[in-house]
């Protein structure tokens, strides 16, 4: 036996047989080449999970620009249909199709009797355009309406604009002909 096995007695001196004496270096390669490998697996984690973050933000990203355009879309309709809603185009439309304003309406009591007195829609005198009708919008004015606002129409049809008592004289008033 060597000289620090000598000096050990018993159990450690058996155990001591068994522990190479020399210094190793077979013992650190399997500590280094896990370390290693889970550096790299780290990595290679980090990697991917990297990727699938920046996929999902240029995909948040397209929706957002859809979101944005749908959105810019859902106005332009909605401005739209407040334009065909809006009372002076709703007018204007009625007048295109030949129909007049009503007058004042006559009611049925309960007791049979009519309470105001109801004539002929075409009997009527023009009614007085509205505000709105005198001058609409600039950008909500329809096709076919000229830089005033007004729609041409075609003499059978009463474009309601005031007329003035020198005008009316020898005029009939308008009527919707054949109804």
């Amino acid at each position: 036996m060597s000289g620090p096995a000598k000096q050990l007695k018993g159990r450690a001196a058996r155990l001591a047989q068994l522990m190479p004496s020399g210094a190793s270096s077979a013992a650190r390669t399997p500590f280094v080449l896990l370390v290693v490998l889970l550096l790299g697996g780290g990595l290679i984690t980090l990697l991917l999970l990297n990727s699938s973050l920046n996929e999902g933000s240029f995909r948040l990203s397209d929706l957002k620009k859809q979101t944005t355009d749908l959105t810019d879309e859902e106005q332009a309709l909605q401005r739209d249909v407040d334009n065909a809603s809006a009372p002076y185009a709703l007018e204007r439309r009625a007048r295109e199709l030949g129909m007049v304003p009503g007058g004042s309406p006559a009611f049925l009591n309960p007791d049979g009797t009519v309470r105001g007195a109801a004539g002929p829609a075409g009997a009527l005198l023009p009614v007085q355009p509205s505000a709105m009708e005198a001058a609409p919008p600039a950008a909500t004015r329809a096709p076919g309406t000229s830089a005033g606002g007004t729609v041409p129409t075609s003499p059978s049809v009463s474009t309601g604009a005031p007329q003035t008592p020198a005008e009316t004289s020898g005029k009939p008033a308008p009527t919707t002909s054949g109804r």
